[in-house]
């Protein structure tokens, strides 16, 4: 799997993104082909080569020859109608809408349809946006990581006047997604404006904000457009394959339950699950007075860990959640769908080494097709996993 990690040591903006993107190797002649299907015009991407502190890398630089505003409605309508593949259509789709919602609930609007994009609905942040989509999707990047991101100080002058940092609407962002944020105001770091609302958008929704193990490929550095002296004002952006047989750092959570009804139980297991997670699971326990209990265990990362025992402590009985950093090793997966001879089916796809170990097909699927088909379930099991296979090994 490609993945993409964001070292955000010094902030990140819609621009540093871009440029990170460009200086991976992402071809300025392919981008700007891409970006053409978008109805907008009047603008040049020009990538410079520049240096902030020690570190060298590419700024973008986005020209405009006329400025033009656009409505959270008319960035929709321009993003909904081009022909930009699917996947990068959802996710600029996707971080427009997070970014109308987030400024509705700053200024106090009813809805995202009542929002105003002020900076982010100029020409060049409509093409910071559209292009980093673009980019990560001319890179092969199928999975976005990022570190936490850093909070500056200070203010900064915007169209609304003069506004504290973190902008609001970058708080906001930050704070509906659940992503960590650090605080800069000691270690000698600048107190400038760090994230911007383009480039909070941009992570908060594409990223998890987790250092991935992997095998690293390139780097790029995505420069900033202020140069803050001889701290770099850069963005790093790491790409590589996931690690095979990787050790992943997890929390392992644990709680003890002897008067939570089977029925809570039920649905706070399945609330951990949806809320991403590894695994969740019961385990028949006695406690004191010999009572019968289960003890609840769940395996998260470090971004599920507050939303885990949030879960735990409001929806069950116990007064107490043990925390345990605990490490998996981890082999190589991913999931393949695909129109086999019996219909459209899943199957997870398990790497060693880069060679394929198993092939598990989906349960829902045969089942369906097993019901459909009038056939048995495990001649559908033995049938989808050996189609995958073909096609994967040809």
């Amino acid at each position: 799997m490609k993945v993409a990690y964001f070292d955000c040591f010094a902030g990140a903006s819609g621009d540093m993104i871009l440029g990170a993107l460009l200086d991976a190797g992402v071809s300025l002649d392919s981008l700007a082909t891409e970006l053409s299907r978008l109805p907008v015009t009047g603008y040049h991407i020009r990538p410079l080569a520049a240096r902030r502190g020690a570190i060298s890398g590419t700024q973008a630089v986005v020209e405009v020859q006329e400025e033009r505003q656009f409505s959270p409605e008319e960035v929709l309508e321009l993003v909904g109608e081009a022909p930009l593949p699917a996947t990068a259509k959802e996710q600029a789709l996707l971080i427009f809408r997070r970014l109308a919602e987030a400024e509705a609930k700053v200024h106090r609007s009813r809805g995202a349809a009542g929002a105003h994009f002020h900076e982010v609905g100029a020409v060049d942040a409509l093409v910071d946006i559209v292009g980093s989509v673009l980019g990560l999707y001319l890179l092969g990047v199928e999975k976005v990581y990022a570190s936490p991101l850093p909070s500056g100080g200070g203010t900064v002058e915007s169209s609304h006047g003069i506004l504290p940092i973190p902008a609001p609407a970058t708080l906001e962002l930050i704070a509906s997604s659940g992503a960590p944020i650090r605080s800069t105001k000691t270690g000698g770091i600048p107190q400038t404006e760090m994230v911007t609302p383009t480039g909070a958008a941009i992570l908060t929704t594409l990223a998890s904000f987790e250092e991935p193990v992997l095998r690293l490929e390139r780097v790029g550095y995505g420069i900033g457009g202020r140069d803050l002296g001889a701290f770099p004002n850069v963005l790093p952006l790491w790409l590589g394959e996931m690690a095979v047989d990787a050790e992943a750092a997890l929390y392992l959570l644990e709680t003890n339950i002897d008067d939570t009804t089977p029925e809570v139980l039920g649905y706070v297991l399945e609330r951990l699950l949806a809320q991403g997670a590894r695994d969740a699971w019961f385990t028949p326990i006695q406690m004191k007075k010999n009572r019968p209990a289960v003890m609840l265990s769940a395996l998260v990362g470090s971004q599920g860990r507050a939303s885990a025992l949030e879960t735990l402590l409001r929806e069950t009985s116990t007064l107490g959640v043990r925390v345990q950093a605990v490490s998996r090793h981890e082999a190589a997966r991913e999931e393949m769908q695909f129109d086999s001879s019996l219909g459209d089916a899943r199957v997870k796809v398990k790497r060693l080494k880069g060679k394929i170990a198993s092939i598990s097909p989906e349960y829902e699927d045969c089942r369906r097709l097993a019901q459909e088909k009038g056939l048995p379930l495990s001649e559908v099991y033995h049938q989808v996993e050996k189609e995958a296979r073909e096609r994967l090994e040809r």
